[in-house]
């Protein structure tokens, strides 16, 4: 298993096949295994890549929580898809000094037991969820228009990457092109909320993040369901 060289673009390019019906590395909520290869990444993929940027811009958004999410992290190699090798090169090992000043995750000996702990305590929270009478859940139908930069841009492509973005509560619905002048066009695209899971400003964040194909996203709808 491994995602070869996240280093280069074959490596990356393995990344983005891989996410492309999937919201994380492994399950279905962030934890230690996005963040093992988060960490190996020297960058944010290119636009082209729109499943592995989408994940990269998500998982950067728990760069101040990356210690607390659940799992242990493992080796690149026991992540991806198999029949692939790991050959990321490691990054080099700060000074004693840095690591003194700045420990964005901690070690995996000092974050493990407590690392288990919130898992724990996640999953029996969870279980209790479960196992209570379902509750009605508040959900929003949106219209959003999406604007690219001009009339060159690739819409069919623009499209895909809003459609890559998946989260738990979100759910995609039509879409047309409306001219805007000028040979322009915009996107308008339907999508279904759960009001506690998913807001505006965090698809306007995901949407906006495909900088080369979009310029602006604005909520045309906006109705209680």
């Amino acid at each position: 298993m491994g995602f070869g060289d996240l280093k280069t673009p074959a490596g990356l390019k393995v990344l983005n096949d891989f996410l492309a019906d999937k919201s994380y590395i492994e399950g279905y909520v962030p934890s230690q295994a996005d963040v093992a290869v988060f960490d190996a990444m020297s960058g944010a993929p290119s636009a082209d890549l729109c499943h592995a940027l989408r994940w990269y811009n998500h998982i950067k958004s728990y760069q101040k929580e990356k210690g607390s999410l659940p799992g242990v992290k493992k080796p690149l190699g026991q992540y991806g898809p198999a029949g692939v090798e790991d050959t990321t090169a490691a990054a080099p090992a700060a000074d004693d000094e840095d690591d003194d000043d700045i420990d964005l995750f901690g070690s995996d000996e000092e974050e493990d037991e407590e690392t288990k702990k919130i898992k724990e305590e996640r999953l029996a929270a969870y279980n209790a969820k479960k196992s209570k009478k379902p509750a009605l859940i508040a959900k929003s139908s949106i219209l959003l228009d999406v604007k690219p930069w001009d009339d060159e841009t690739d819409m069919a492509k623009l499209e895909e990457c809003v459609r890559s973005i998946q989260l738990d509560g979100l759910v995609w619905g039509q879409s047309k092109l409306l001219p805007v002048g000028y040979g322009i066009k915009k996107l308008q695209i339907a999508c279904v909320v759960e009001d506690d899971k998913v807001g505006t400003d965090q698809l306007e964040e995901l949407i906006t993040a495909f900088e080369d194909y979009v310029q602006s996203m604005d909520v045309a709808a906006f109705n209680k369901i």
